[in-house]
């Protein structure tokens, strides 16, 4: 009935309990992602919503520093990770980051040359919570140029997927909405100063998970097939937008062009360009 208060017990305190142990798995960015950052012109600025630790903020790897990402998440404790992605060993690099919320309006239309949206939307508990999430994205890059990459996590996981996924629990729009468990440790968990998030007591029965071992369940909705490419059109078309490429009778309207749509190892991804 609240998709806000659901999504804050499940999602965002969950996030934030689990920050460093989350972070410490979150390192190597997808191929396809990293190509689109690498392929955006010298001098561009971008906002990655979402940025969870920040892993996408140092790319281009080749180019470093020749476009300039801002790092927007609702998580303080996964923040303060992304705030200095890429440091290292005496290396100490600070990173343009602001907390706020990918419903948020905080950002005047076309403010940015590009944004990404990485396993995030898929947080969202409803379909319009989905849609409105993918408008903000529309609406924040240049009505010109503007380009937008979106991965979300696919109902179908290949062999290799390490991710645990229930059975379905029922969805809307061809998707199953899902809990997807994170598991730690209280030896993990005992420093942190951070209120504990709803979790599922370990079983002490014979096969199954130590007593000391916590899971920490978070709402997914995963993506069916053509699910996310209908969620853009739906989105682009309640903002007024032609959804396609540019053509010659389009003069003095704007548009939204999807260049590519896929399913890359157990996520669905959209890529698109504003005119």
């Amino acid at each position: 009935d609240d998709p806000q208060a659901y999504e804050d017990q499940h999602v965002h305190a969950v996030y934030d309990h689990i920050a460093s142990h989350f972070s410490s798995t979150r390192y190597k960015p997808w191929p396809i992602i990293a190509a689109f950052l690498d392929s955006l012109p010298t001098g561009w600025i971008g906002l990655d919503s979402g940025t969870g630790n920040g892993k996408y903020l140092p790319l281009p790897a080749e180019r470093p520093g020749s476009v300039l990402t801002i790092g927007m998440d609702r998580s303080w404790n996964l923040l303060q990770i992304a705030k200095h992605a890429g440091s290292g060993p005496g290396l100490s690099i600070t990173r343009e980051i602001v907390r706020g919320d990918v419903l948020g309006n905080g950002w005047r239309d076309g403010a940015f040359d590009y944004a990404i949206s990485i396993a995030t939307i898929h947080h969202l508990a409803s379909h319009q919570r989905r849609q409105l999430a993918v408008q903000r994205l529309l609406q924040c890059v240049s009505p010109a140029h503007g380009r937008v990459l979106i991965y979300v996590w696919a109902v179908e996981q290949d062999d290799l997927s390490k991710r645990t996924v229930p059975a379905n629990e029922g969805g809307g729009s061809g998707g199953l909405d899902v809990f997807v468990p994170w598991v730690m440790s209280q030896q993990t968990t005992a420093h942190t100063k951070t209120p504990q998030p709803a979790r599922e007591p370990a079983s002490t029965q014979k096969g199954a998970r130590p007593a000391d071992v916590s899971v920490y369940n978070r709402y997914y909705h995963m993506f069916a097939e053509g699910e996310l490419t209908k969620l853009v059109e739906e989105a682009a078309e309640g903002m007024g937008l032609i959804v396609g490429p540019l053509t010659t009778d389009a003069t003095n309207k704007l548009g939204c062009e999807i260049i590519r749509d896929g399913w890359e190892r157990s996520n669905y991804y959209i890529e698109l360009r504003r005119w």
